[in-house]
């Protein structure tokens, strides 16, 4: 399976993103820098977490514009995987690949730290090694996690089974309408998260409850 890692000015999880892929798929990804204008033939893009542009204006909206992005809305609509974590969310929404938008949090804090969050749907690339309602623990690092959509997508989303992960055990860090944490797109080639799970995927760090997600998409994708 091939893949590719997006690069923008202030990624800072990149470099975790491409050690997972080079673990589970045995190759290196392809690194692609924001100016490029094409990603090369690949089955999986990823948009990595970091502060793109430093989060001015909104978070991802610059990025959104990058001229790699023409090219990653134009695989993702030939229906290449797309994964965006944290900031890749932000850019995925900002894009229009995935409704909705990441506001503020709702107590206007940054916040770090591991989240219990619920795997709500497992007949995706994505989720197909895990269990529906199993609680898995990732980190977060946000501080415009809160996803907002209106009532009319939310109840989209829920009727077409489109929420993949929520905030749970009570625990939501920013205040995300029903709790989300991770939706699909309508074709479900394309998911964005704000959770890192790529940084739970070493034991000698904690649980690696985000290896599965990995595995998951190199034996559907491969």
């Amino acid at each position: 399976m091939k893949s590719a890692v997006i690069v923008f000015p202030a990624s800072n999880r990149d470099r975790d993103a491409a050690d997972v892929l080079e673990k589970v798929t045995g190759a290196k990804p392809h690194m692609v820098w924001h100016g490029d204008s094409n990603v090369p033939d690949v089955d999986l893009i990823v948009v990595p977490g970091g502060f793109s542009y430093g989060d001015y204006l909104r978070c991802g909206a610059m990025a959104a514009q990058s001229r790699i992005m023409r090219d990653v809305i134009a695989k993702a609509d030939k229906g290449v995987a797309v994964l965006g974590i944290c900031n890749g969310f932000q850019i995925l929404t900002e894009s229009r690949l995935l409704p909705g938008a990441l506001m503020r949090n709702a107590k206007l804090k940054f916040v770090s730290k591991p989240v219990p969050v619920s795997v709500e749907e497992t007949q995706s690339a994505f989720t197909r090694l895990y269990s529906k309602g199993e609680i898995v623990s990732f980190s977060v690092a946000h501080g415009e996690g809160n996803y907002f959509a209106d009532d009319e997508t939310l109840a989209r989303l829920e009727g077409e089974g489109r929420i993949v992960f929520r905030y749970a055990l009570g625990e939501n860090p920013n205040g995300s309408r029903n709790d989300i944490a991770g939706i699909l797109n309508e074709k479900r080639n394309v998911m964005g998260l704000m959770p890192h799970p790529e940084c739970a995927c070493d034991p000698l760090l904690g649980p690696p409850d985000g290896l599965p997600l990995f595995k998951g998409l190199v034996e559907a994708l491969a």
